[in-house]
């Protein structure tokens, strides 16, 4: 099974080059509308896409947006590198992980992004489009790995309910490769730099890196780990993983921080409708 698995990464479609162009393109401030708009509009899937979610009550636009012109006008830089992310990595997500539907499995990793971006504003005062990024991208590896472990899934859920393990040593018990790991590989193989795949191979094991060093993997633990305690966890694996205060320690969150993050998630996903609505129930 996990040389099936670990052949699979190679027929994956390439991650669009849109998303990396774009990024680029808007780093420049006096960037090029047109020279924007020629990147996105090759890409019909993805421009679809921007034009579904550009109108969401997320991004609070008012005037009503009805093409990628008046999707870079209006949106403004975060919002337009926003929505280009967030359409860009949806068309991953046509197949079930853990038989679970693909939708509730994107509701998490966009509910794990926003928060992410809560907690960057919080902590840096900024927010940053390369842990966005990441965090729409961490639970990746459940997408290819769900298509194999159907029959053995029951075996790791039962080794989680019953014999104490945490979904990841189950995982590699019975298949020899976590989803975590199995999305770092997956990253690799799109050729992210080495941040994102360290965000993505250790976001329930920070405890393996250097905190000071990737604050992107402690943010993405931090974020994962809010939303699973919310119940926002795709269905699958719940609570059913190891904890490390440290991590939380380290940002000196309170309890009240904490709270009054879940309670911006939950606004905000109020208002992510059309964000959610990409990937088909």
């Amino acid at each position: 099974m996990l040389d099936r698995i670990l052949l699979s990464i190679n027929k994956l479609p390439a991650f669009p080059a849109t998303v990396q162009r774009v990024t680029e393109l808007l780093r420049n401030e006096d960037y090029s509308v047109n020279e924007i708009v020629s990147v996105i509009k090759f890409d019909q899937a993805i421009t679809a896409n921007i034009l579904k979610i550009s109108n969401s009550a997320y991004f609070g636009v008012r005037q009503k947006i009805k093409t990628i012109q008046d999707a870079v006008v209006y949106l403004g830089q975060q919002h337009l590198v926003r929505a280009i992310q967030t359409a860009s990595v949806s068309k991953f997500f046509t197949k079930k992980g853990y038989g679970d539907k693909a939708s509730d499995l994107w509701e998490h990793s966009v509910a794990v992004a926003l928060m992410s971006q809560i907690l960057s504003r919080q902590l840096h005062q900024k927010e940053n489009p390369v842990l966005y990024t990441a965090a729409l991208l961490h639970d990746v590896g459940k997408l290819v790995m769900g298509e194999y472990v159907q029959d053995a899934s029951k075996k790791i859920f039962e080794l989680v309910n019953h014999h104490g393990y945490s979904f990841l040593e189950a995982e590699e018990e019975i298949v020899g490769i976590n989803h975590a790991e199995l999305g770092g590989r997956i990253a690799e193989y799109w050729n992210f730099p080495e941040e994102i795949r360290d965000a993505i191979s250790l976001h329930h094991r920070p405890n393996l890196i250097d905190l000071d060093e990737n604050i992107l993997t402690s943010l993405i633990y931090l974020s994962d780990q809010f939303c699973l305690t919310m119940g926002i966890d795709g269905g699958m694996d719940g609570l059913a993983h190891r904890g490390f205060s440290e991590v939380t320690k380290k940002f000196q969150l309170r309890e009240i921080d904490v709270e009054k993050n879940m309670l911006l998630l939950l606004d905000q996903l109020k208002q992510a409708n059309e964000l959610l609505r990409i990937v088909d129930k």
